[in-house]
C-alpha cells in the first residue's frame, strides 16, 4: 500500500510526532509511505534523519489554494493508494479539496478537541472518507458537528513505551536544572497559551508552598503567554519554587526524572504529554477536561480535578507529595497501562485496517 501523508504544522510538537511513529511503523510492515510538509518545518528535519521520503511543500494556512493546487499536480504524479492529512492549518482543507481533485480516496486526523462553525466543518470534512479522531472526546466534538458516525473512528495517540523504559541520568538532570536531592520536583510540558490552564498551575504551587515548602516546578513550553506568566509567578513570590527552561526537544530523555507530572490544561485532545509521563512512569495530576481522561485513569494512574480549580490541584499535588506508596501505585499501572493499550504498533495496526477499510469499500 502506497500512503502519503501531509502534515503541515510549523513545530515538531505532539502531532507531528505521532506522524513520524506511525509512518515509520507502517515501513516496518512493508507499506510505501511520502511525507509531504513545509520546507523548514519541525517534521521536515526528523523525518529527512529517520529515512523518511518527504516532499517539501509552502503551505500558508487554511485558504492557500496555491498549496492545494501543488499538493493536487504532486498527488496525480505519484498516485498514491490514499491520502492522510494530520493537521489543521492547511493540511484538512486544502488537502481535502487536492485529493478530491486527484480522485484519490482521504482521510483525515483531528486531534484537537475545540468546537467551530457547523458549516465550517461540513466543509472541512466532506471530501473524506474518514475522520480519525485520536479520542472519545474528540470524537464527541465531531457528532456535534454533525458529522456521520459510520465517518469517524477513534484511534488513540501512541507513546514509544520501550524508549521511556530506559533508565536516565537522574543525577545529571539535577544538576543541571540545580535541583538538590530529596526536593520533590514537579513538571509540565505545552505550549504558553490560556487553554492549557498554567495560571491555575501557579495558583496551586502558591497554595502549596505554604505546606510542603520543598518542591521545584518546571514548566517546559513557549508561546505569547511566556512574560505574563513569569510576572504571574514573581508576583505569587514562586521565583524559588518555579522555572521556566522554555521548550526542550530532549524533555523525553529526562522526564522519568520527575516525581510528578501536572497537566492543567482546560481542552485537550488527549493529552500526549501526559501519556509520555505515564510511559515513563510519572504519575499525572489534571484537570478533567476534555480527552484527558482517557489519557489518565483517575485513582488508577494519576488524579484528575474539576477544571479551573486552582485549590483542588493543590490539594491533588499535595496528596502526591504525601503520599508515596500511592505515587509508586500509580506508577507501576500508568506505565503499564501503555505499554498495554497505547503502543505504537497498536496504533499502527488499527490505520492499517483502516486504509484498507477505506480502498475496499
Amino acid at each position: 500500500m502506497k500512503i502519503l501523508h501531509v502534515e503541515t504544522g510549523r513545530h515538531f510538537l505532539g502531532g507531528p510526532q505521532q506522524v513520524v511513529y506511525l509512518i515509520k511503523a507502517l515501513r516496518e510492515r512493508g507499506h510505501d509511505n511520502i511525507l509531504v510538509c513545509p520546507p523548514g518545518s519541525g517534521i521536515d528535519g526528523v523525518a529527512r534523519l529517520a529515512g523518511i521520503r518527504v516532499q517539501n511543500l509552502f503551505c500558508a494556512g487554511d485558504l492557500d489554494l496555491p498549496f492545494a493546487y501543488r499538493l493536487s499536480q504532486f498527488l496525480k504524479d505519484q498516485a498514491p493508494d490514499i491520502v492522510h492529512c494530520h493537521s489543521r492549518r492547511g493540511a484538512d482543507l486544502m488537502g481535502g479539496i487536492a485529493a478530491s481533485y486527484a480522485e484519490i480516496p482521504a482521510v483525515v486526523s483531528r486531534r484537537v478537541d475545540n468546537t467551530e462553525m457547523r458549516l465550517l466543518a461540513t466543509l472541512r470534512y466532506k471530501p473524506f472518507r474518514k475522520i480519525i479522531a485520536i479520542s472519545e472526546a474528540i470524537a464527541r466534538v465531531l457528532r456535534d458537528h454533525e458529522v456521520e458516525e459510520e465517518r469517524i473512528v477513534v484511534i488513540r495517540s501512541a507513546v514509544d513505551a520501550v524508549a521511556f523504559a530506559r533508565v536516565p541520568d537522574c543525577d545529571a538532570f539535577r544538576s543541571e536544572f540545580g535541583i538538590e536531592k530529596g526536593v520533590f520536583t514537579i513538571a509540565a510540558a505545552g505550549q504558553l497559551i490560556p487553554r492549557k490552564g498554567h495560571r491555575y498551575l501557579l495558583q496551586a504551587a502558591a497554595e502549596l508552598k505554604r505546606s510542603h515548602p520543598s518542591f521545584r516546578l518546571l514548566i517546559f513550553g513557549e508561546g505569547y503567554l511566556n512574560y505574563q506568566l513569569r510576572a504571574q509567578a514573581a508576583v505569587l513570590g514562586l521565583a524559588d519554587h518555579v522555572q521556566f527552561p522554555g521548550f526542550r526537544d530532549d524533555l523525553d530523555q529526562f522526564i522519568a526524572c520527575f516525581d510528578l507530572f501536572v497537566h492543567p490544561a482546560l481542552s485537550e485532545g488527549l493529552g500526549v504529554a501526559a501519556l509520555k509521563a505515564a510511559a515513563a512512569g510519572v504519575p499525572v495530576v489534571g484537570f478533567d477536561a476534555g480527552g484527558l481522561n482517557e489519557a489518565v485513569i483517575h485513582g488508577d494512574t494519576g488524579l484528575l480535578v474539576a477544571p479551573e480549580n486552582a485549590q483542588e490541584l493543590r490539594n491533588a499535588i499535595a496528596s502526591m507529595i504525601d503520599d508515596e506508596p500511592m505515587r509508586r501505585r500509580l506508577s507501576i499501572a500508568g506505565r503499564e497501562r501503555m505499554q498495554n493499550q497505547f503502543s505504537i504498533a497498536t496504533m499502527a495496526d488499527k490505520h492499517i485496517t483502516l486504509y484498507e477499510s477505506v480502498l475496499n469499500g
